[in-house]
């Protein structure tokens, strides 16, 4: 299975991923959060319809930044909402859950890790011998995607020990503009696609024995 992730839209970004779809057949479109910039939360539907005109399945869970209201407008959109929920696609088991770990800044879509870590908990069990995907808006703890410029981790605690302890195949994740990467935690590949916004994209493939393999993509110069 061939993954395109995003992540980080914040209202745009979407040109430069029209035209990667057009050239490169992938399976799923992965929406890893941050779909606007505080909004409107009408912009959600419309974005993510502009997604799936690539008659590709289209998945998505909210991020931090995004307005109330999201979850409802991913509903009547599309795509399928994923937050809060595990759905089996193409053989294997995704689960997602949107928002983020506290930050400084007061944002709209926030949980304590308390709630993270019982919400994916209750999600998770069964995964460790399936082909599994976690859709997480914020990266795990102490990672090299969860890195802000002054060199403090700032992903989830409770997004980190579910990892540890369910071993999905692949986190993808996002919140973190300034550290796109690939790193990994056990047997759990973790993908920080980076700011489409920015034209940062992933592009993640999952082979029938449960390989991956990752790559971040810069779209402005595909």
């Amino acid at each position: 299975m061939k993954i395109l992730a995003v992540s980080d839209l914040h209202g745009s970004g979407i040109p430069e991923l029209h035209r990667y779809l057009r050239n490169n057949r992938v399976d799923l479109i992965v929406v890893a959060g941050d779909i606007t910039n505080f909004g409107p939360s009408e912009l959600v539907e419309e974005l993510l319809n502009d997604l799936a005109s690539h008659n590709i399945p289209v998945l998505a869970v909210p991020g931090n930044c995004d307005p109330h209201g999201t979850l409802e407008k991913i509903e009547n959109s599309k795509a399928l909402n994923l937050h809060a929920r595990a759905l089996n696609i193409k053989n294997m088991r995704i689960c997602g859950l949107g928002g983020s770990n506290p930050t400084p800044f007061n944002t709209p879509f926030e949980f304590s890790e308390d709630e993270i870590q019982r919400e994916l908990d209750n999600l998770l069990p069964g995964m460790n011998d399936e082909i599994s995907i976690l859709v997480t808006h914020a990266p795990p703890h102490a990672t090299e995607v969860d890195r802000i410029p002054s060199g403090d981790n700032v992903g989830s605690t409770a997004v980190r020990n579910i990892i540890e302890k369910h071993e999905p195949c692949v986190n993808i994740c996002g919140h973190i503009h300034e550290s796109p990467g690939v790193d990994r935690i056990g047997r759990t590949v973790i993908v920080n696609p980076g700011q489409l916004s920015d034209g940062r994209a992933a592009l993640i493939e999952i082979s029938e024995d449960g390989s991956v393999t990752a790559e971040i993509l810069d779209l402005k110069s595909s």
